[in-house]
């Protein structure tokens, strides 16, 4: 065999798995953005003493602006009055409501279909859980959502 038709096999079937390689790669890009926010009093504005603490998670499908989303809590100064993810605003920041919860009981589960400038708010960090109480009106615990990496 021709030394230099085992070379071009050889090229050729390490381009065509090259090819392969990178298709597979683009075909599991994901379509979904993670979000989370540890959530505090120290967060709230202003900040409160209270112990409660907790977690918010979302995800978001950037094709439907379907989104997703699990809070869970523990340790409030008492019963959950309302909760709902506020928006936009940084940390450091209030907001108003943009998306109720249908039950403030822990843990909190729920999706619902953002328009693409909510969307775009998540996106950048814009959007906050809040937990509130009726110790707490203003907000007991509070976790800013952010993409995860």
């Amino acid at each position: 065999m021709n030394p230099y038709g085992t070379l071009l096999r050889a090229s050729l079937v390490a381009g065509i798995a090259t090819v392969a390689l990178a298709g597979c790669g683009m075909m599991g890009a994901s379509k979904t953005t993670s979000f989370s926010g540890a959530m505090n009093a120290a967060s709230e504005v202003p900040p409160n003493m209270t112990r409660g603490s907790g977690m918010a998670e979302a995800w978001l499908n950037k094709d439907t602006n379907v989104l997703k989303y699990k809070i869970t809590y523990s340790g409030l100064s008492g019963p959950a009055t309302a909760a709902h993810f506020h928006g936009p605003a940084s940390a450091g920041e209030n907001a108003g409501v943009v998306l109720p919860f249908a039950s403030a009981a822990s843990p909190i589960e729920g999706q619902a279909t953002l328009t693409p400038a909510q969307a775009a708010d998540l996106m950048t960090g814009k959007w906050y859980a809040n937990v509130h109480t009726a110790a707490n009106p203003a907000g007991e615990i509070r976790g800013q959502l952010l993409p995860k990496m």
